[in-house]
């Protein structure tokens, strides 16, 4: 979502070690159309969707009443701080030219 190639990269490889299968990870780049997600995972991929993208296109009330479905007002809330803090840390990366594929997961050889 939101353009850094070194996020994925780590991600994808932090997603792995904690045990989530290639199959999720292939597919969400096409989250709609894969039925592998639950409602909350759905919910949560198109709030962080809609806050990333937020200077393009507004939060619309669809994306927030069903994002309030599946998430209490604190959950939101985390969701949105986590939301914000990775889009944090995708500006540093890009800012100061992070290399895709050097991202070691900790304990992890390259």
């Amino acid at each position: 979502i939101n353009g850094c190639g070194y996020c994925l990269d780590m991600h994808s490889k932090e997603a792995r070690a904690a045990g989530e299968t290639e199959q999720r990870l292939y597919l969400l780049q096409v989250w709609r159309e894969a039925p592998i997600y639950t409602a909350r995972e759905r919910a949560a991929l198109a709030w962080a969707e809609a806050v990333t993208l937020v200077a393009q296109s507004e939060v619309s009330d669809e994306v927030y009443a069903e994002v309030r479905e599946q998430f209490d007002e604190r959950a939101l809330v985390e969701l949105n701080l986590a939301i914000i803090a990775i889009n944090g840390w995708n500006r540093m990366a890009i800012a100061f030219r992070a290399r895709v594929g050097d991202y070691v997961v900790a304990g992890k050889s390259k």
